[in-house]
């Protein structure tokens, strides 16, 4: 809600930030500095965001090059096309596309099997697949994979990566298979070359102290800050080999002339197209999972620059980057989640700062060629050993196990690491799909033993889960149990019951009728589903005239006593409520109530301020009188009730907030303009009340005080007008009394406005323009808009 502070009539405005007022100003209020750059402004952020990623891509794509087995300037050329294409072409600005530590097992593997060409022509028929079902817009539809699976599969490529990069980190040759990577290790480690093993420790080190140091290194480590580790630790990495005079395997870049065109593989295709389909599908998701990523992150700068990614659009770019970059003998590439997230963080606005970071690749690898040779492998191994035990995400596990999901995250890794990515993935949809079914055919269904004969109360069955015809063996045996002639309620607590199952309760229910017992069935809001002569449909919240709405065909509207409207109402609370708020009360009762905010609010029994407010117990403060009105303090006040209430409230509970609420046809706003029959003017209680809510009806007269209004829409009639009037200078009362202007002009306290139309279910929260509170307007709650 928007919080105001009422003013009286030639009071000052407290000073506000440059640019956060709601008076004129020569800048709009609420954008962020970066909108307001002009074009100039936006190249400048995206010239630098492309920097800092062309400096973390530059290693990483020789490291991935490395551990995938392919020529090393293959990671350039994909860095480099990924870039210019996919950048020019996609539909999230924001993402980076390149060679990423995610396909490397699976490239790593076609190079192995087929050899290099023939991985470029596999490349080249993914991205072909890719555009296909870019066209056929199933982007989205490919969201719908579990995200346990996603997880799993990066964690189990993540584990392949590490375990190849160790031996290279210890100056051996890696196995294509990561079991076998895994023993060989002790074999590796009796035969190290410590020169190798030196280099990695060091780039390791590096990898994981920079980030630390320069967060405490004050502004000369913020600067540094903005070095990315990788290239830190490689440069270091590789002076220190140099001056160290060590002979290590070193990065290699042969001439551009001696690129080779892709070749089809030899044999039957069946092969081929498996790997077609699993570089698809694999590059497919992670890249719509990236740019799905890159929304969020994009989102949480509420800067309005970026637009939503279409993910369709970037999957047919993919497609036509993956193209390219096979046929210029360059890595498959995909959206890489690392790379994009630092090109959001360093402030890009536009698709500028992914193109322009492809170019700088491109000039590296025309022209920084003598001193990328000079890098040592240990080092890339080093880098890319780092980045696959980042694939296997704490945050990630830590998730998944908290929505039950880790068998299927654990078998999918293991199904990557021991057999392949594709079967991995494959293992996980199918625990994935046992899982859902042993959710769907477990229920649990428990008899409650405190009910029954001689306790007052009714045996209660709860059923949790789906009920289907797996369960109804155990349901059977379990009302089987129910004494006969027993009051029962039958629970059900999930969301589906299939025709055998209710076949069984239905006739369980009619017998155990006719035996003299009696039957409620009700879901696991309380809400009835069956009863034997008054079943009713209506929502729990409706109001007791509605709670026979409908009724069976030839029914008899029996008459209700209204004390049993309301016992009958206390009942479904402690039925379905009470069970779910118990210890939550508990916890209240035992610490006291520490509620943040004061609602004041009308008597009308129209408006359920806990429903309004979607608030629970401790939430609110409530005071509510006829009018809500706030008589001013002094002697001639007539009711020092609502006085009390504040002071309580502001002093004693040191609530942080205070709402006055008025809503629409208030009683109390008609009494006061006479329209019904006069007991506003009457010499009795209520006559005596509403004198405070005649100021009210003078500020809606004055000819000098502008009248408050709706933003959305016009005032309806004077009614409406004097409702909306009634709050404004209620506010003002508030400020009168002492406790409220302290704690205001203090800065601890805020204050509210608020308008309900009862006929649209529509809220309205008091705005105020400008220095003088009669200028307030009322703006309507909009989901997922804010408000003020």
């Amino acid at each position: 809600m928007s919080a105001c502070t009422p003013l009286r009539d030639g009071e000052p405005e407290p000073d506000r930030p440059r640019g956060t007022g709601r008076g004129r100003s020569s800048e709009k209020p609420g954008r962020p500095a970066g909108q307001r750059r002009g074009a100039r402004g936006r190249w400048a952020a995206d010239l630098a965001a492309s920097l800092t990623v062309f400096l973390i891509a530059l290693p990483l794509s020789l490291g991935i090059a490395l551990a995938a087995g392919a020529p090393l300037q293959a990671g350039l050329v994909a860095g480099a096309v990924g870039g210019l294409v996919c950048a020019w072409l996609g539909g999230a600005p924001l993402q980076i596309t390149g060679p990423a530590a995610g396909l490397t097992v699976i490239t790593a593997e076609l190079i192995q099997t087929y050899g290099w060409r023939a991985t470029c022509a596999i490349t080249v028929a993914a991205g072909v697949a890719q555009i296909g079902l870019g066209c056929l817009r199933i982007a989205r539809s490919a969201l719908a994979v579990s995200p346990a699976i996603v997880h799993g599969m990066l964690a189990g490529i993540g584990v392949t990566i590490a375990l190849a990069q160790l031996h290279v980190m210890l100056g051996g040759e890696p196995d294509s298979s990561p079991l076998t990577n895994a023993l060989e290790l002790p074999e590796r480690l009796v035969a190290v070359q410590p020169a190798a093993l030196s280099i990695s420790l060091l780039t390791v080190f590096v990898l994981l102290a920079w980030p630390r140091l320069t967060r405490r290194g004050g502004p000369g480590g913020r600067l540094a800050g903005k070095v990315p580790a990788a290239l830190v630790a490689v440069g270091l990495a590789t002076a220190a080999s140099v001056l160290g005079d060590m002979r290590l395997p070193r990065v290699e870049l042969p001439s551009w002339s001696a690129h080779a065109l892709p070749a089809l593989p030899d044999g039957p295709l069946l092969g081929p197209a498996t790997a077609v389909l699993t570089l698809t599908l694999v590059a497919s998701v992670q890249a719509l999972l990236s740019a799905v990523a890159a929304d969020k992150l994009a989102a949480q700068r509420n800067d309005g620059r970026v637009p939503r990614s279409d993910l369709d659009k970037e999957l047919r770019a993919h497609g036509a980057t993956n193209i390219v970059s096979g046929l210029a003998g360059g890595l498959p590439v995909t959206g890489v989640a690392v790379r994009t997230s630092a090109n959001i963080a360093a402030g890009a606005v536009s698709r500028n700062s992914a193109l322009l970071q492809g170019l700088w690749v491109l000039v590296a690898a025309g022209l920084l060629v003598p001193l990328l040779e000079w890098i040592p492998l240990a080092a890339l191994g080093a880098l890319v050993m780092v980045v696959g035990v980042r694939m296997v995400n704490l945050t990630h596990i830590r998730a998944v196990s908290r929505h039950r999901e880790a068998l299927v995250f654990g078998a999918t890794l293991a199904g990557v690491v021991l057999i392949g990515v594709l079967e991995g993935v494959g293992i996980g949809i199918g625990v994935a799909v046992a899982v859902a079914l042993h959710r769907l055919a477990h229920t649990r269904i428990q008899a409650d033993d405190d009910g029954g004969a001689g306790s007052g109360e009714p045996l209660r069955i709860v059923v949790r889960g789906q009920l289907t015809f797996l369960a109804v063996p155990r349901l059977s045996r379990a009302l089987a149990r129910v004494p006969e002639g027993a009051d029962v309620v039958v629970e059900l607590r999930g969301t589906f019951m299939d025709h055998a199952a209710y076949e069984a309760l239905e006739d369980w229910s009619a017998t155990h009728r006719a035996s003299g017992g009696g039957v409620e069935v009700v879901n696991g809001a309380g809400r009835q589903l069956a009863e034997p002569s008054a079943a009713h449909t209506c929502t729990p919240w409706m109001p007791w005239r509605n709670h026979q709405c409908t009724r069976p065909e030839g029914g008899e509207p029996a008459h209700t006593p209204r004390r049993g409207q309301l016992l009958g109402g206390v009942g479904n609370f402690q039925r379905a409520t009470a069970p779910l708020v118990r210890e939550e009360l508990a916890r209240l009762a035992e610490e006291g109530q520490r509620p943040s905010h004061l609602f004041l609010t009308c008597a009308d029994s129209r408006l359920v301020t806990s429903m309004i407010t979607s608030s629970g117990p401790g939430d609110l403060f409530t005071v509510r009188n006829v009018g809500n009105l706030v008589p001013l303090p002094g002697q001639d006040a007539g009711d020092d009730s609502v006085a009390a209430a504040i002071e309580y409230a502001v002093d004693v509970l040191e609530v942080e907030s205070v709402t006055v609420c008025g809503h629409s046809g208030c009683g109390a706003m008609q009494a006061v303009r006479g329209s019904t029959g006069g007991p506003g003017d009457a010499a009795g209680s209520l006559g005596r009340w509403l004198r405070h809510a005649r100021p009210s009806l003078r500020r809606l007269g004055a000819p000098d005080r502008p009248v408050p209004r709706l933003a959305d829409r016009e005032t309806a009639d004077e009614l409406e007008a004097l409702c909306l009037a009634n709050v404004v200078q209620q506010l003002e009362h508030l400020t009168a009394h002492a406790c409220v202007a302290r704690r205001v002009g203090a800065g601890k306290l805020e204050l509210h406005g608020m308008y309900f139309h009862v006929g649209e279910a529509q809220a309205y929260v008091l705005d105020v323009e400008g220095t003088d509170v009669d200028r307030a307007v009322f703006r309507a709650v909009r989901p997922g808009r804010a408000v003020g």
